[in-house]
C-alpha cells in the first residue's frame, strides 16, 4: 500500500497494490499493521456500509460527533465519486479546509477521513457503488451536518445544480455559521 497524504491533517489516501493477471486482480484492501507503520494511526474498523447511488447525486456533508464519532475509510466499488472532506476540528492546524479526490472503481484509490471530520460524495459516473469502513458505530442522535452547497466552503462537486440529487433531509441541514446558532 501506499500512502499519500493530503493538506487535511491525518486524511490519507490509500493506494493498494493491485496484482492482475488473465483471471482478473487481487489486492489487499487494507491491513491494520501496514495503515499503523505508515501513518502512526491505530484504528479498529466496527461496521461496514455501503450504498449504491446514480449520476448526480450529492451525499452530505455528514459526521457523527461526541462519543460516536467515526473514522472511516472509503472507497468505490463500482463507477466514480468525488470525496469531499470537511476538517471541522476547531483544535486542527488545517480548521475549515476541505479537499476533495475522485474515487473509482478504476483507480482503486482508499480514502482516510479522520473523526471530527465532515464528509461527502457527489456520483459522477452513470452508477456507483460507494463502500466504507467505520471505527464506531452509526448512533442517530449523533449525527451531524452542515449543507453541501455551504457558500463558506465553495465546493466543486463536478454536478451541476440542474443534475444534483439531493435528499430532502440534506437539504434541510445548517450552513457551517448557523450550525450553533
Amino acid at each position: 500500500m501506499e500512502l499519500r497524504t493530503t493538506k487535511i491533517k491525518d486524511c490519507f489516501i490509500l493506494e493498494p497494490k493491485v496484482f492482475k493477471d488473465s483471471r482478473g486482480y487481487f489486492m489487499e484492501s487494507f491491513n491494520a499493521q501496514t495503515f499503523k507503520e505508515k501513518t502512526g494511526l491505530k484504528v479498529d474498523f466496527v461496521q461496514d456500509n455501503e450504498s449504491e447511488s446514480t449520476y448526480g447525486v450529492i451525499r452530505g456533508l455528514h459526521a457523527q460527533q461526541g462519543e460516536y464519532a467515526q473514522a472511516k475509510l472509503v472507497r468505490v466499488l463500482k463507477g466514480e465519486v468525488l470525496d469531499v472532506v470537511v476538517d471541522i476540528r476547531p483544535d486542527s492546524e488545517t480548521y475549515l479546509k476541505h479537499i476533495t479526490v475522485k474515487l473509482s472503481a478504476e483507480n482503486k484509490q482508499q480514502l482516510f477521513v479522520p473523526r471530527g471530520c465532515l464528509h461527502g460524495f457527489s456520483v459522477l459516473s452513470e452508477n456507483a457503488t460507494f463502500f466504507y469502513k467505520c471505527d464506531n458505530y452509526y448512533n442517530k442522535e449523533s449525527e451531524l451536518g452542515i449543507r453541501y452547497d455551504d457558500p463558506d466552503f465553495n465546493i466543486d462537486w463536478k454536478v451541476s445544480k440542474e443534475h444534483a440529487l439531493v435528499s430532502e433531509k440534506d437539504l434541510l441541514l445548517p450552513f457551517y455559521k448557523d450550525l450553533n446558532k
